[in-house]
């Protein structure tokens, strides 16, 4: 985490008092802003179209982009561009579950049973608490989709899934753990049961309660639940797909989707300034009262970096950072946040699929650091 710079106050004059913080902030600040922007020209190197990132710290806010919005063209990245977020969606879902538990109307050892009767075999013996930390044991229903570039999955494109659906393609495998609550397995499946018990609870769509109680009382107004729409309204950047074309591997604007594959579990589209003021509110204690949100941060098993839908790590210097990450194939996006919300980075991109992923990630693991640690 980038440490308050404090200056050595001599009794001189009141002048040089006030002057030495400045001087000895100012060139700090600048130097940190260039490596910043180096380190997102890295990332875009590694294997991506484009890149974008906001960091907020004690210096204010710095927002970065690199590379291009869209293939073919020199138009630059919006900063302020909507993308995709993926499993960040999943820290939305568990927020809107944590305020039910909170005002009584349910409880994380309701069983799925209880709330869904006959959705999920021995359901009876499957929690809230399991569907949210991924210790249900549930297969993961993302495993039974193609994925590209099998023809398969782009004739998909525009189809529209329902929960039902993709949840009855999960539970025709077997389970992943033979008791639930046993063992830590990452599973998408967790949260579409969620969204559904959200409806179930308040009897309203997931995508309403979302709204209702995150969106709209943060201000977020570049964050949508777009459901079965296609497109990403506003600036944005592109996002690709690879195909294969006559054995040459080629990219797929694969933009404009229907996102109901997704469902509860990855189907929100935000920016990288929405996220930050997401993580700083719901951190900061605006969301969740403070028992609720130290069972967010309670991991599902012994040494694990997942609790109720926030994920957590810890940097190079030493501190721990909580939030989430999210890729939907076209877009990746990150964002963490040190306890209090107070020192953030969110950083999003397009992958090209011309890199090795490893590296792409290992470049954004050295911007993540470079923001919290410099």
């Amino acid at each position: 985490m980038k440490r308050v710079l404090r200056s050595m106050t001599i009794a001189t004059t009141v002048l040089a008092v006030i002057a030495v913080p400045a001087a000895a902030t100012a060139v700090p600040a600048e130097r940190d802003r260039v490596e910043l922007q180096r380190r997102l020209n890295d990332v875009v190197a590694a294997g991506t179209v484009g890149a974008l990132a906001e960091v907020r710290d004690q210096h204010g806010i710095w927002q970065g982009a690199s590379g291009v919005a869209e293939l073919g063209t020199t138009r630059a990245v919006p900063v302020d561009g909507r993308v995709r977020v993926g499993s960040i969606t999943k820290t939305f879902i568990a927020t809107v579950v944590l305020q039910l538990v909170g005002e009584g109307r349910l409880r994380l050892d309701d069983t799925v049973e209880s709330r869904l009767p006959g959705v999920v075999p021995d359901g009876h013996r499957i929690t809230v608490r399991h569907l949210l930390n991924h210790s249900s044991g549930l297969f993961d229903y993302v495993q039974t989709l193609p994925m590209p570039p099998e023809p398969e999955f782009l004739s998909n494109r525009w189809r529209t899934w329902t929960p039902a659906e993709l949840i009855g393609r999960a539970v025709s495998n077997p389970p992943t753990s033979d008791q639930p609550g046993a063992a830590y397995a990452y599973s998408n499946t967790n949260y579409l049961l969620l969204g559904q018990i959200i409806e179930k609870v308040t009897g309203r769509p997931y995508r309403e309660e979302v709204e209702h109680r995150i969106i709209q009382p943060l201000r977020l107004r570049d964050t949508a639940v777009p459901g079965t729409s296609p497109q990403i309204r506003g600036p944005h950047p592109h996002g690709y797909l690879p195909t294969q074309q006559d054995g040459e591997m080629e990219l797929l604007d694969y933009t404009r989707m229907n996102p109901s594959v997704f469902g509860a579990a990855g189907e929100m589209i935000s920016t990288t300034t929405d996220l930050n003021r997401f993580f700083a509110a719901l951190l900061g204690g605006r969301l969740l009262p403070r028992r609720l949100l130290a069972e967010m941060k309670t991991p599902a098993v012994k040494g694990g970096s997942y609790g109720l839908g926030l994920s957590w790590r810890d940097t190079t210097c030493g501190i721990r950072v909580y939030g989430n990450d999210g890729g939907t194939l076209t877009y990746q996006s990150w964002s963490f946040s040190n306890e209090d919300g107070r020192h953030q980075v969110t950083v999003a991109l397009t992958p090209n699929f011309r890199g090795e992923y490893a590296d792409v990630f290992a470049a954004v693991d050295a911007l993540l650091n470079e923001a919290l640690c410099a």
